[in-house]
């Protein structure tokens, strides 16, 4: 997945004409690819608390969801298609917000440590192939470098899962391409849970928003900035949903069919855009203010769910 652009003269030109032909075809950037081929999604339930960072592989994702759940802390659920990580993790339990999401896509696996009771009756009836270890147990192994619960990891060369090489943005209707007109220069914006927040840093040496998380850099394994070539801070209804944790915490369900407000941070600006998707089976399009679909930057998509 590239993280640079280094020819940007020659890229803008390039890719102002996919715009062209994109616009000329009548895409809505809320459908699925028409090139025919589907992606072969692999989507992994990474922990987000302190104890589990930095994650591992999460920089070779082609989108990254970032979720509120119990006690307002944040999870993430990171869709892999045009390339897999030798290692993912650490893995932790699945959510209802994550069941939504991944209708988008065409039968995706579901890496995930395990569920509460309540929700597994849902995953097995989810049109997705579910993996927790039980099914794959040589796939996963507990590291040394963090305490349990915090040390699940994934090999996606251990999983049954066959990889397209198509990024999973595209198959569901995100359009890389030139900038729309307009845009308002900024050059940091945050958004906080409760328990959590995430700040978003443009970086021109490297055209790419710096991620932090809870006021510190956030890093890779190996040391590098994490780092995401667009960002949507996407506005949705976080709602008490029927189930609990062990504790008794309730978790949150964020609502991602039905429609809202939502912020495109590319290119060192930021976008008021709006957001719909009519059913759980339809992609999530995102509008521009004269109509025209948002197009993004090439590289990695943060998609933070963002309560309204």
């Amino acid at each position: 997945m590239p993280t640079s652009r280094t020819n940007r003269p020659a890229a803008a030109a390039l890719a102002a004409l996919a715009l062209v032909i994109a616009a000329a075809c009548g895409s809505s950037g809320g459908g699925k690819t028409t090139s025919g081929a589907r992606a072969k999604v692999l989507a992994v339930k990474i922990d987000n608390v302190a104890a589990a960072r930095p994650p591992t592989g999460l920089e070779k994702a082609d989108i990254v969801y970032v979720e509120q759940v119990e006690a307002g802390l944040s999870r993430i659920l990171a869709a892999y298609s045009s390339g897999l990580p030798p290692v993912v993790g650490p893995v932790r339990s699945a959510r209802e917000t994550d069941l939504e999401l991944l209708r988008q896509f065409d039968e995706p696996t579901l890496a995930y440590s395990g569920a509460q009771s309540a929700l597994q009756p849902s995953i097995e009836a989810a049109p997705l192939d579910a993996l927790p270890p039980s099914e794959a147990p040589d796939a996963y192994f507990r590291s040394g470098e963090h305490a349990a619960p915090h040390n699940l990891y994934l090999r996606p060369g251990k999983v049954p899962h066959a990889s397209t090489g198509v990024n999973a943005a595209e198959d569901i209707g995100l359009r890389f391409a030139a900038p729309p007109p307009g845009g308002t220069p900024v050059n940091e914006r945050s958004v906080s849970y409760p328990s959590a927040r995430f700040t978003f840093t443009w970086s021109l040496d490297r055209d790419e928003w710096l991620v932090s998380m809870d006021r510190a850099p956030a890093r890779t394994a190996s040391g590098d900035r994490l780092a995401a070539a667009t960002v949507v801070l996407q506005n949705v209804d976080v709602q008490p949903s029927r189930f609990r944790d062990r504790g008794g915490n309730t978790s949150p369900f964020s609502a991602t069919v039905g429609s809202g407000s939502a912020v495109v941070l590319r290119d060192g600006k930021s976008y008021d855009v709006t957001w719909q998707r009519n059913t759980a089976e339809s992609a999530t399009g995102f509008t521009t203010k004269d109509g025209n679909p948002m197009t993004f930057a090439t590289g990695q998509v943060w998609i933070v769910l963002v309560s309204n």
